[in-house]
């Protein structure tokens, strides 16, 4: 019910050998003026109590990665105001493309990774975001993501 991508997809091997250049499992920072962190994107599966999620990475401004980055470990973080960025995983099941559509990031209390947001757009993804999918679904996701590269996203 969940499926995950271990980078952005501006990320690139060499990155990892360089000082200006950070991936963990929750931020990345690349060539040291793009930022990014890994969120949720929640879709409610129709029908029963369960979530599925995608666990994406969105980039944020330097001023908004800071201020998420100082909260982090912060009590009461979930009050701050979302966070604006772009989705940069991209998706394989989805077309077009869900690089580059708009969000908001949500914190959440300490220990939750943050919910995205998409914009209510017509793009799929944003979508099921709004309406939930059926259990089909999923089982259509999890065939094309398993097909395609073993669970892991761009």
């Amino acid at each position: 019910m969940n499926y995950s991508s271990h980078a952005p997809a501006v990320w690139e091997p060499a990155f990892a050998d360089r000082d200006d250049c950070t991936l963990t499992s929750d931020e990345c920072v690349v060539l040291a003026e793009h930022y990014f962190v890994k969120g949720l994107i929640e879709i409610p599966v129709v029908g029963s109590d369960e979530v599925f999620s995608w666990a994406v990475w969105v980039s944020l401004s330097r001023e908004n990665f800071s201020r998420a980055r100082d909260l982090w470990e912060k009590p009461g973080r979930e009050s701050e105001e979302p966070y604006f960025g772009w989705l940069t995983t991209d998706l394989l099941p989805y077309s077009p493309t869900t690089l580059n559509l708009k969000t908001y990031v949500h914190t959440r209390p300490v220990g939750e990774r943050p919910l995205v947001e998409l914009e209510p757009t017509d793009h799929p993804l944003a979508v099921e975001q709004r309406t939930g999918i059926t259990l089909e679904r999923v089982r259509e996701i999890a065939a094309a993501v398993l097909h395609a590269d073993g669970g892991e996203q761009r």
